[in-house]
């Protein structure tokens, strides 16, 4: 499922990771049109492989994402831009509730929906030289690409109105005290961390994985809600062959081979 090296959006496994790449480093990666419709499709296509654990978010060359492409952004009537929000929801709705962890490696800029994306992220790894800004306000726009849920869960409602009101820029260290990325590494070396991190989650139980992420994202936001989260999924958790197979290789003192059923 590798793309061509002159694609805009770009997708390869290493063993059952996705990666994919933004590949359009002359606009910093901003993603337009094109490279959005492609992301959608490649998402349906790892969400549907077994064989994938985990999805990483990368940029090509020197960025991850400076955002969305302004030279594709024009002044439009209400419904043709409601039509046009359609994909991004899609998007990210695929990456957020889908049943696969996915992660970002941060280099250089990460602006607008590269924000989004970093914290709608299970976890995410930045150079130190990594700058963040959620530059929507500066278009005359607010968070997209589910930013106005992603940002606000992961900073706080005070901070996030912050960033996004005075679009200021954030370095990799203000980033990870507002606990918007999990970790700072060498700059260059986020993919390679990202992936070390990948791999630990790839080889967790995954329908435990996507049940957990689904437990944090959407089954959480009450006392109530919290509670029937935990009986309706660890019950179905118990019931799973993962399950048993943790069990005896835990009395059989041995590592368990995690099938996903």
């Amino acid at each position: 499922m590798s793309e061509p090296s002159g694609e805009l959006l770009q997708v390869r496994y290493e063993g059952s990771i996705a990666v994919i790449t933004f590949n359009n480093p002359k606009r910093m990666n901003a993603l337009n049109l094109a490279m959005r419709m492609t992301m959608y499709e490649r998402l349906l296509e790892i969400e549907a492989n077994e064989a994938c654990r985990a999805i990483v978010l990368t940029g090509a060359g020197s960025n991850f994402c400076s955002g969305g492409d302004i030279s594709e952004m024009a002044q439009r009537q209400v419904l043709a831009a409601r039509m046009r929000m359609d994909l991004p929801t899609r998007i990210i709705r695929l990456l957020v509730t889908g049943p696969k962890p996915f992660l970002c490696a941060a280099e250089g800029n990460a602006f607008g929906l590269g924000v989004s994306l970093v914290a709608a992220s299970d976890f995410a790894v930045a150079a130190a030289d990594t700058k963040f800004s959620c530059a929507f306000i500066k278009v005359g726009l607010i968070p997209d690409f589910g930013g106005l849920w992603s940002i606000a869960r992961k900073v706080g409602h005070r901070k996030a109105m912050e960033m996004a009101a005075f679009a200021e820029t954030y370095d990799a260290q203000q980033a990870l005290d507002m606990q918007l990325i999990n970790r700072i590494c060498e700059p260059g070396q986020a993919f390679a961390v990202t992936m070390e991190a990948a791999e630990k989650l790839a080889k967790n139980p995954p329908v435990a994985m996507a049940l957990l992420r689904s437990a944090l994202n959407t089954g959480n936001d009450t006392l109530d809600q919290s509670i029937a989260t935990e009986i309706n999924f660890v019950s179905v958790l118990q019931h799973t062959d993962d399950f048993g197979e943790a069990t005896r290789a835990f009395m059989e003192k041995r590592k368990p081979n995690f099938t996903g059923r």
